[in-house]
């Protein structure tokens, strides 16, 4: 998922070392530290990745983090850490598909 839908507007969303510093910064740990079954870390983890990737890609966003908890379905949170696990860098897509 490289998109979020929020409140009919779409906002990009991808893990950024930024995301990373996000995450430390707001609890102390670090995000590989993050345990499946803590919704609200996760949850959390997410909004980082959402601002991180606005302000990277110079898109603004101003959703404090209990607004983006009330706006996100849990189909959508579920898809993210799905596609995170199966994505691969474009690069390496490529590669694979040259004999």
């Amino acid at each position: 998922m490289n998109t979020i839908t929020l409140a009919g507007k779409s906002y990009p969303c991808r893990v950024t070392m930024g995301a990373f510093v996000r995450f430390k910064r707001e609890t102390g740990r670090d995000a590989s530290q993050l345990d499946a079954t803590d919704t609200a870390d996760n949850l959390l983890f997410l909004h980082c990745c959402l601002l991180s990737a606005c302000n990277a890609d110079k898109v603004e966003c101003d959703i404090d983090f209990l607004t983006f908890a009330d706006l996100l379905s849990p189909t959508d949170m579920e898809t993210f850490y799905a596609d995170m696990g199966t994505s691969e860098p474009e690069g390496e897509k490529k590669a694979k598909a040259k004999p």
